[in-house]
């Protein structure tokens, strides 16, 4: 009866660890499949590209956006970004004059889909700061030598346009596209600023001086055409004065002083009492 007792002690702890053994084997299974089903999918993301990376070399397969299959933990998928992106660039030169010039230059730039496998796998994911940045600044070099300073202002688009033409051309050795580029600021020295702050307020001092001289060439021919104006009438007034038009303007100032008159002869006259022909009125009253 011992022995049997005995015996029926001793396998109960036996089963129990043999059921938490698998119970602990059935979980780290699961977890391991769990992690080697995370790691055999990659996404790539909008606006870009995927990669295939098997240790360390990459696949020439491009894959477009969404969920993509992949070997765990011996492949990877690194992305390229195919949106258009910019980049800023600072560049010192001089002018055709000698002039210091420093140039702040934007450049809004992408990567051709088809050809992200030769850019990645020639200069790698720092192309901007390998291949653009130094080639912006060659280049604005190059065109800013050619133009005098004032003309690097006044024909800024000009500019624009001839670095944005070069550098199209060298990028697309390197399947980059180049969308657009802006010229954000030209610095010049303090003296150069000084002078032309000097002689576009010479040039407002001679145009507000032509602008007065024009004025008063104005006013002066509309002083000259009213007195010609004036002029002309009086000359046509005169023309009316006729010697029938005076004897008229005689009578009628007559036939008013005899309306006023009242039958009596003034005692005393003066030089400015007109002189009244009463035979002559009376006549032309019958």
């Amino acid at each position: 009866m011992e022995a049997g007792t005995g015996t029926n002690t001793n396998q109960g702890p036996k089963r129990s660890n043999v059921s938490l053994s698998k119970l602990v084997g059935i979980a780290v299974t699961v977890v391991v499949l769990l992690i080697v089903g995370m790691n055999s999918f990659a996404q790539v993301e909008y606006g870009h590209v995927g990669l295939y990376k098997t240790f360390g070399k990459l696949n020439d397969n491009i894959l477009s956006p969404g969920m993509h299959l992949k070997i765990p933990f011996i492949q990877t998928v690194i992305q390229v970004n195919t949106q258009v992106t910019k980049t800023e660039t600072d560049t010192t030169a001089s002018s055709k004059d000698l002039q210091p010039v420093s140039t702040h230059v934007a450049v809004n730039y992408s990567v051709n889909k088809e050809s992200a496998y030769n850019l990645m796998n020639n200069i790698g994911g720092s192309f901007d700061t390998v291949i653009i940045n130094p080639a912006v600044q060659e280049i604005v070099k190059e065109v800013t030598a050619r133009y005098q300073a004032e003309d690097l202002i006044a024909k800024r688009d000009t500019v624009a346009g001839e670095i944005s033409d070069h550098l199209t051309s060298r990028l697309a050795k390197y399947d980059l596209i180049v969308n657009e580029i802006n010229i954000v600021n030209f610095k010049f020295s303090e003296a150069f600023n000084q002078s032309i702050e000097a002689k576009q307020v010479a040039q407002q001092q001679a145009l507000k001086a032509s602008n007065d001289l024009k004025r008063i060439e104005i006013e002066a021919k509309q002083k000259i055409a009213q007195a010609q104006a004036e002029a002309e009438s009086l000359k046509l007034k005169k023309q009316e004065v006729t010697p029938e038009l005076v004897q008229l303007k005689q009578i009628e100032v007559q036939e008013k002083a005899l309306d006023k008159w009242d039958g009596k002869l003034p005692q005393v006259t003066g030089g400015a009492t007109p002189f009244i022909d009463l035979q002559s009125l009376t006549n032309q009253q019958k």
